[in-house]
């Protein structure tokens, strides 16, 4: 059983491209919680703001995905795939979608308790455990590819003026995505916390003040609105949407 709550928020701008899905419900606006038993799919999508009607995009992706009949046997690669080409589609018969593009990132847990991590694009999934917050998706952009190949260094790679290149994502006209899907083989602890979000809030909250909001004594509703407002407050000026799957055992709820 996972506790899961959710928040997007368009901030500054004046429509918000974000979208999250939990339970097969997509929301663009506002917040959510709920629990929520195995098998299901927790998303955050961001839309390419550079492109045409990143709003559309995302909120198709998620709209498409939560009709999609999740277990155990289920084909990310090909149902993911065949979004992108659903989004691709749609902006070629809607002149003022042409090209829209958004990004996906997940987490994912079947009927046998297996977990997923699921990404295109550089929205993140996290786990913090024991006030520890560790990334366990990869950032499909340029500058994590500079990181890797050492040419610059994870401070650089914060601020580096074009850290928001990233690599084709689902609707892209010219290129397919690369649909990054990995099973998370660490068994879930009393208490872990998967967070998705979007860059919204990672490329401007630093990790250790995540980790310190996401141990604050008060409701995780509460944790991630006071992330909302922190990332708002050092000068955000993109939507920002944030997931929470908190882990809680049978047996103490």
């Amino acid at each position: 059983m996972f506790y899961c709550c959710g928040i997007t928020e368009k901030g500054i701008k004046p429509r918000n491209e974000d979208a999250i899905l939990l339970n097969n419900t997509v929301l663009t606006e506002g917040k959510m919680e709920l629990r929520i038993d195995k098998p299901f799919i927790a998303a955050v999508c961001d839309g390419v703001s550079g492109e045409n009607s990143g709003d559309i995009a995302s909120k198709m992706c998620l709209a498409e995905l939560a009709k999609q009949e999740f277990s155990s046997e289920f084909n990310f690669q090909q149902a993911i795939m065949k979004i992108h080409k659903q989004l691709k589609h749609y902006g070629m018969f809607h002149k003022n979608s042409s090209n829209m593009q958004t990004t996906l990132c997940g987490f994912a847990v079947d009927e046998k308790k297996q977990m997923y991590c699921i990404n295109v694009g550089d929205s993140r999934l996290y786990r913090f455990r024991d006030s520890e917050l560790k990334q366990l998706s990869k950032d499909q952009s340029l500058v994590q590819m500079l990181y890797e190949q050492g040419k610059i260094t994870y401070e650089e790679k914060r601020k580096h003026i074009h850290r928001n290149i990233i690599m084709p994502v689902l609707g892209n006209n010219s290129a397919k995505p690369t649909i990054d899907v990995s099973m998370i083989n660490d068994k879930a602890e009393s208490g872990d916390v998967y967070l998705v979000c979007s860059d919204g809030l990672s490329d401007y909250v630093i990790k250790s003040e995540i980790e310190e909001i996401l141990s604050m004594p008060m409701c995780m509703t509460k944790r991630l609105t006071e992330l909302v407002k922190r990332s708002l407050k050092k000068g955000c000026r993109d939507n920002v949407s944030i997931i929470a799957a908190t882990y809680m055992p049978k047996q103490i709820i």
